[in-house]
């Protein structure tokens, strides 16, 4: 008998905290956010990852009744506002809304103040649609008849910079395709202005940028740099389908390493109730944007796999 109580106690002993574990986790995530939520976007507001954080942070507000605000926080090519999430506690009121650079290409290049073990992923909820485009009269129509033409004609690239991601991919398409361009030069903005007045024959940039031009027949696309073929323009062949690229700008929510799993899955809840809304709907419309929600097992698997794309997109960068 003595035996038994003996093991009652140390196994009560034991247990114990476990429990109190369970139930302080619990507890938490009930109670979460007990104070008011601030999503980070490290770029100016305006642009798709924005306005979608917006949408998500309103509906957080909505669903806890907590105060639930976005701060834009620009500069360092996004590093400073992830540092900003860097720096925060793991309790899941500072949530980052991350390019795929800030986890991959930043991180690789030894850019950031941070590494790869200090977020972890919610949610991936964005892919950006970056297109390769030209004028409608360019005497080319797709990726391979553009690296036939440029053998024996000048042809130039506008990007956003060699630090983006999308210019380091356009370049390894080129390289893989043997188109050859004479000249490239980066430009804040690459949109219709860019072709018309012929600062660049070709340029890698976002749908939103080109838009009217798409619409009004001034503008065609080869490419566009995303998972799935644009909504917007379904016969336009993926770069994957070009060249078996498989990486692309997509956006996610990060949370500093430590967030207990409750609090993350009660992130990922309300954001995607979020992502249902008809304005998402109508912004997808609009744009051409792939608006999804991949959870946050697999989002890591993506991760994974773009950081090790990124350090050979960034040898062959290198060359």
């Amino acid at each position: 008998m003595k035996k038994i109580k003996k093991l009652l106690i140390a196994t009560a002993m034991i247990t114990a905290p476990l429990l109190s574990t369970t139930f302080s986790s619990t507890a938490v995530a009930a109670d979460y956010p007990n104070r008011p939520v601030k999503f980070v976007v490290p770029w100016p507001p305006g642009d798709l990852e924005d306005i979608l954080t917006r949408l998500i942070a309103e509906e957080m507000s909505r669903e806890t009744g907590k105060p639930a605000t976005v701060l834009n926080k620009p500069g360092g090519g996004g590093v400073i506002g992830a540092s900003t999430v860097a720096r925060a506690r793991a309790d899941g009121l500072t949530i980052g809304s991350f390019v795929a650079d800030l986890v991959t290409t930043q991180l690789v290049s030894g850019n950031a103040p941070y590494d790869k073990e200090t977020f972890e992923p919610v949610g991936i909820f964005l892919d950006y649609p970056f297109v390769i485009a030209t004028k409608a009269d360019a005497p080319y129509n797709t990726l391979q008849e553009l690296a036939d033409y440029s053998q024996k004609n000048k042809v130039s690239l506008g990007h956003f910079g060699y630090q983006a991601l999308p210019t380091a991919i356009s370049f390894k398409a080129a390289d893989m395709m043997g188109i050859k361009f004479s000249s490239d030069a980066p430009f804040d903005s690459n949109d219709c202005s860019t072709l018309a007045n012929g600062d660049a024959d070709v340029i890698n940039t976002v749908t939103q940028q080109i838009l009217a031009c798409i619409k009004s027949g001034d503008v065609k696309l080869l490419a566009s740099i995303t998972n799935e073929r644009l909504s917007i323009a379904p016969h336009v062949p993926t770069l994957q389908e070009e060249t078996g690229i498989s990486q692309t700008t997509w956006n996610g929510l990060f949370v500093k390493k430590g967030t207990s799993q409750e609090i993350k899955d009660k992130i990922a809840s309300i954001a995607q109730k979020a992502l249902k809304s008809e304005k998402v709907e109508q912004l997808v419309e609009s744009t051409g944007a792939s608006v999804f929600w991949i959870p946050e097992k697999s989002a890591k698997n993506i991760i994974k796999n773009d950081y090790s794309e990124s350090q050979s997109l960034l040898k062959f960068m290198q060359q």
